[in-house]
């Protein structure tokens, strides 16, 4: 096929310039969903291959002298003799414990985790007593995962849905690319938290440090300290009676509602200019940027 050029193109249609640039114009379609979920189901909304546990079961796991995928094998097998309530002993920093689990566990740590912590879950209920490393609940669909302690940077990257709990303060870009879900912070945030941002709630009970808000799409910021400075599109709106409710009962559930309530609370959500930023002319660019 000869060349085509810019000037070409400003004289085809639609459909012939998407087909002389090589693009596809057919309907793709994926797997459908129920295939994987009954939609008559009534009690068992799980995937068809989760183990059936029980929360009463419970044993304890020394993961010690385990490598994490030793670790994480472990888990599993236990999950498939029904164990619902699992205590894991000596996690001693590894990474990437307790990633991809899809079903429904109470899972304790007793100690702290290393990078990529619970990543990939859908549904389990975790707590960590202690701190875990950077990207902590990376892409959760679903559950809960309550830190006791401090969090490493990116903590909740991608996080889909489900409550992410840190009852310390957590490092930069916390809730990148967040997608859903709710994101808890006790103490205080770095830099670029909530950075592109594009569905669900983040609480921040401290301080946050530069860029709060950088670029998001969508979603909504609470926060209860000082904002070092927003980012790009992200501005004030106004606490409403609804904010305040939806905040002292998600705080209470965590013990983090502050003494002196939510009022003190600011809002932050998307200016929206970036939703038409192709649009704009080259001097509303430079206003935005």
């Amino acid at each position: 096929m000869a060349s085509v050029t810019d000037a070409d193109l400003k004289t085809m249609t639609q459909e012939e310039r998407v087909t002389a640039l090589g693009m596809r114009t057919d309907q793709l379609t994926g797997r459908a969903m129920r295939i994987e979920f009954n939609p008559d189901e009534e009690e068992r909304f799980e995937y068809p291959w989760a183990p059936d546990v029980d929360f009463n079961k419970r044993t304890e796991l020394d993961v010690d002298e385990m490598t994490s995928t030793e670790a994480n094998r472990q888990i599993r097998a236990l999950m498939e003799d029904g164990y619902g309530t699992i205590v894991i002993k000596n996690p001693r920093g590894k990474h990437s414990l307790g990633v991809g689990i899809l079903t429904r566990l109470r899972l304790i740590f007793e100690g702290s985790l290393g990078y990529f912590g619970v990543g990939l879950i859908d549904g389990p209920n975790v707590t960590i007593n202690g701190r875990v490393g950077w990207s902590c609940a990376e892409n959760m669909m679903a559950g809960s995962v309550v830190v006791e302690k401090n969090a490493g940077s990116t903590f909740g990257a991608a996080i889909r849905g489900g409550d992410l709990v840190s009852k310390g303060s957590v490092g930069s870009r916390t809730g990148i690319d967040q997608k859903g879900g709710t994101i808890i912070v006790g103490g205080d945030t770095g830099a670029l938290t909530g950075f592109m941002m594009q569905r669900g709630r983040m609480v921040i009970c401290g301080n946050a440090g530069k860029n709060l808000g950088d670029s998001m799409y969508d979603g909504t910021i609470y926060i209860g300290g000082e904002i070092k400075s927003l980012g790009v599109d992200a501005v004030p709106s106004e606490l409403t009676d609804l904010d305040k409710d939806w905040l002292t009962r998600k705080l209470t559930l965590y013990g983090l509602l502050p003494e002196r309530g939510v009022d003190h609370f600011q809002k932050i959500v998307a200016g929206r200019q970036l939703w038409n930023y192709d649009n704009l002319e080259p001097s509303e660019k430079k206003i935005i940027l």
